[in-house]
This record gives structure tokens, C-alpha cells and sequence, in this order.
């Protein structure tokens, strides 16, 4: 994956779409991954859980690696 735009990120946003978390695991960033899926999962308790989730997507969407 090469940064902002390019397929991978959006492939991640896709999989953070689904489950939130996914696409930052899939970029290769598990600690980002956790974080997003435990808040996700806990604020869906309270029906704040979309907003986590929504943050996930766009996270992904623009993850630019620092090279």
C-alpha cells in the first residue's frame, strides 16, 4: 500500500466498513485495530457505536504511511 488513495486504502475502508478494525489490521496496524473494535464494540452498547465506526472507515480511507 502506498498512502492516501491508493487501492489498498480503500480496499482497508471497505473492510472497515464491515467490521471496524479490519482495515487498519489489514494496513498492518493491529494496535489501531484493536482500539477501533473494542470502542466500536463497546459504544454500540449505547447506539454511539456508528460513530466509532464511521472514524474506522475514514482512518482507513486516509492512513498514509510514514516512509
Amino acid at each position: 500500500m502506498s498512502g492516501q488513495g491508493s487501492g489498498g486504502n480503500v480496499l482497508a475502508a471497505i473492510c472497515s466498513f464491515f467490521i471496524p478494525g479490519l482495515g487498519q489490521l489489514v494496513q498492518g496496524r493491529p494496535w489501531r485495530a484493536l482500539i477501533m473494535f473494542v470502542m466500536a464494540s463497546l459504544l454500540w452498547l449505547i447506539l454511539l457505536g456508528w460513530a466509532v465506526h464511521l472514524w474506522s472507515v475514514v482512518d482507513a480511507a486516509l492512513f498514509k504511511p510514514s516512509n
